[in-house]
């Protein structure tokens, strides 16, 4: 059974700053990309970021590149995100999620087939 859970939400200042983690066990880890999504209250659930496999390629959406950083552990089975000069409309719950596809010009939820229960992300004002 596979098991996606995230971790590191919480309620931080505009400006500052978050580290998400999302562990992930039943699957073989680097076989998959890791990708981060969000929602935000009333809107659609968008992609955030997604990393390769092997970690040597990224993706980002723009309203995100050069303040979140995606890594990943693949002997720890642990993707990252880190989260930088926030801002209130980052606040978001956000997921993380595993795909065997990788695409380094966009993301679709329809490629990812397994998902974690998210992780709150609130920034104030």
């Amino acid at each position: 059974q596979v098991q996606v859970v995230e971790s590191g939400g919480g309620l931080v200042q505009a400006g500052g700053s978050l580290r998400l983690s999302c562990t992930v066990s039943g699957l073989t880890f680097d076989d998959y990309a890791m990708a981060w999504f969000r929602r935000a209250p009333g809107k659609e659930r968008e992609g955030v970021s997604c990393i390769k496999w092997s970690g040597d390629n990224t993706y980002y959406a723009d309203s995100v590149k050069g303040r979140f950083t995606i890594s990943r552990d693949n002997a720890k089975n642990t993707l990252y995100l880190e989260m930088n000069n926030l801002k209130p409309e980052d606040t978001a719950m956000y997921y993380c999620a595993a795909s065997v596809v990788y695409k380094n010009y966009q993301l679709s939820q329809a490629d990812f087939g397994y998902w974690g229960q998210g992780t709150q992300v609130t920034v104030s004002s």
